[in-house]
C-alpha cells in the first residue's frame, strides 16, 4: 500500500486530499481543496492561490488514475460541487446525504449528487458499511461529530486494508477527542493513520481546553492500544501559526 498525501493545510491549502493505492484499486479520499476566506484577518496571499490551483490540478490528476472516490462530508475543502466530472465512470462511496446531516450539509449533497449521479459508475451510501475490491477492504465509521458535537454535523471515517498495512483517515474529528472517533480507529488496528488534529486556533473560543485535553488523551491511547508506526496530525491543528507552543504545553 502507497499512502499519498496530495494536499493539505502543512502543504498550502485547505485540505485533506490522500490518494491510497494498492495492488488492487486506487482510491482518492476528499478530492477538493479550498482556502480560507481571511485567515488572522489577511486575505489569501498570491502564492496561496497558486498553490491552490496546483493542489486542484494534483487532485484532478490523480482522480483519473483512480476506482475509487470517497466523500466523508460535504465541506468546500472535502469535495468540490463544481469538479463532478472527476467521479465520470468510477465508483463513488459517499457519506449519507439525509440521514446524520445538517441542514447546510444536505442542501450541498442534494445538488452534488444530482450533478454527480448520471456521470458516475456506482454511488454508494458509505455510512458503517464495509466494501472489497479484490484483497482491499474499505470500511467506513458509523457517522461520528463533526468535532465535539453536531453542530457542524456528521462525517465519517475510513479504514483502508490490503496484505500490506492498515490505514485510517479519520476525516474532520477535530482530533478524535469523542470515543466513538477514537473507538474507531483503535478497532480498526492501523499501521498509519492520518487525524486532522485539535482546532487549537480556536482554543477557548469554539474549541474548548476540555476538548484539547480529550484529544490528547484519545492520541495517547491510539499509540498505546494500537500497533502503530506512523501518525499525521494536520488539517485543523496546522491552522494554528502557534500549533507546536500550544499542543506541547497542552500535553
Amino acid at each position: 500500500m502507497k499512502i499519498i498525501p496530495l494536499a493539505s493545510d502543512s502543504m498550502g491549502t485547505r485540505s485533506m486530499a490522500t490518494l491510497v493505492i494498492t495492488s488492487d484499486v486506487r482510491i482518492l479520499i476528499d478530492p477538493s481543496a479550498a482556502l480560507g476566506p481571511r485567515r488572522y484577518k489577511l486575505q489569501p496571499h498570491e502564492c496561496e492561490l497558486l498553490q491552490l490551483q496546483k493542489h486542484k490540478k494534483r487532485i484532478e490528476d490523480a482522480a483519473l488514475k483512480s476506482g475509487v472516490l470517497i466523500v466523508t462530508h460535504y465541506h468546500f475543502d472535502h469535495y468540490d460541487p463544481d469538479k463532478v466530472d472527476m467521479f465520470s465512470n468510477k465508483t463513488a462511496l459517499i457519506k449519507h446525504p439525509l440521514e446524520n446531516i445538517n441542514k447546510s450539509q444536505k442542501k450541498r449533497a442534494d445538488y452534488f449528487i444530482e450533478q454527480m449521479r448520471p456521470v458516475a459508475k456506482v454511488v454508494e451510501c458509505a455510512d458503517g458499511q464495509s466494501f472489497d475490491v479484490g484483497a482491499t477492504n474499505i470500511c467506513f465509521s458509523q457517522p461520528v461529530y463533526h468535532g465535539t458535537n453536531n453542530r457542524l454535523g456528521y462525517v465519517v471515517e475510513v479504514a483502508i486494508s490490503d496484505r500490506d498495512k492498515v490505514f485510517v483517515f479519520t476525516s474532520d474529528v477535530e482530533g478524535a477527542g469523542i470515543d466513538a472517533q477514537a473507538d474507531f480507529i483503535i478497532q480498526s488496528q492501523p499501521d498509519v493513520v492520518y487525524i486532522d488534529g485539535p482546532m487549537t486556533y480556536m482554543l477557548g473560543y469554539r474549541y474548548s481546553y476540555a476538548s484539547l485535553k480529550a484529544s490528547i488523551d484519545h492520541l495517547i491511547q491510539i499509540i498505546e492500544k494500537t500497533s502503530l508506526k506512523t501518525m499525521i496530525l494536520d488539517h485543523h491543528l496546522l491552522r494554528d501559526l502557534k500549533w507546536k507552543k500550544t499542543y506541547c504545553a497542552s500535553s
